[in-house]
């Protein structure tokens, strides 16, 4: 089958598991991973595994920019909107996995194929992913008035460009929960917690309805959304049955990674990573689809 070439923009935690994931897709080919440290260890085992490397950021990128037709984007938010501007006109499809917020925000289970032709689509956050189709699924039983969505992720487990970020995630993930989950008002906290041995990664969800739930048909709604997020996040699951206590309804959720690159522990590196590889190969089969038809 043929494959549609991309590349990564980051070699740290999230583009060298996201790497590793590209390597076993049907419809995308690992082309490129764009770094700036030249000994950074994702750059190493990018060598190892016979994918050109590039140590001089994007603009190394640039001189050849026919290496790949979509580029994920693994920096930061202020560096993506650099390369947003540097790439734009060369028909190159960017996945953002920063919270910088210039493309529309995409959970693949709640709003992927209205933007499969979009030049950029930004994935939210990890705690986005984890829980905006849960709000998404409450909403889409009863109207959900308030939602605020509390991510815990294990210390080891959120790098140099996750710490960096910590004011846009907080904000990305609560206009992405009004926007996408269509709660009125949404509200994210993220937690770092430093226990030893690292926690899994939990996410709790809370909603206040407009009016009493209706138990059985949001639950039944909760635990579709679970086995779709769950068919591209092997990890993702229920730790109980949803809460429903009058208007307010409360979801916990577990993530565990599947360890390709961090350990298990990880969930939000692996939820990140496996949602922005689901966004592109949908993106790289429309490609292919189009392609056939001319």
């Amino acid at each position: 089958m043929e494959k549609i070439k991309v590349g990564i923009i980051g070699s740290g935690n999230i583009g060298t598991d996201l790497m590793m994931k590209i390597q076993r897709s049907p419809y995308l080919e690992m082309s490129v991973l764009i770094g700036i440290d030249p000994q950074s260890e994702g750059l190493k085992l990018a060598q190892e595994a016979g994918v050109e490397t590039i140590s001089t950021g994007i603009e190394g990128f640039l001189e050849n920019p026919e290496r790949a037709k979509i580029l994920f984007d693994a920096t930061s938010a202020k560096a993506h909107q650099h390369h947003v501007n540097v790439v734009k006109g060369l028909g190159i499809r960017i996945v953002d996995l920063t919270p910088a917020a210039i493309g529309p925000f995409v959970a693949p289970t709640v709003n992927l194929t209205e933007h499969l032709e979009k030049e950029v689509v930004n994935m939210i956050t990890c705690g986005g992913q984890a829980t905006i189709p849960i709000v998404h699924a409450i909403n889409s039983v009863q109207p959900v008035d308030y939602a605020e969505i509390i991510a815990t992720i294990a210390s080891k487990s959120a790098g140099p460009g996750t710490r960096a970020n910590i004011d846009e995630f907080t904000q990305t993930t609560a206009r992405a929960i009004e926007q996408v989950g269509g709660a009125k008002i949404g509200k994210a906290i993220i937690i770092l917690n430093p226990a030893e041995p690292p926690l899994l990664m939990r996410d709790t969800i809370m909603c206040l309805l407009k009016e009493d739930g209706d138990a059985e048909a949001i639950s039944a709604a909760v635990r579709d959304m679970v086995s779709k997020v769950n068919d591209f996040v092997p990890g993702y699951r229920l730790k109980i049955d949803p809460l429903i206590e009058g208007k307010k309804v409360t979801v916990f959720l577990e993530v565990e990674g599947l360890g390709d690159y961090l350990p298990i522990y990880a969930g939000n590196l692996d939820i990140m990573t496996a949602a922005a590889l689901k966004v592109a190969e949908e993106i790289a089969k429309s490609m292919l689809e189009r392609a056939e038809v001319q």
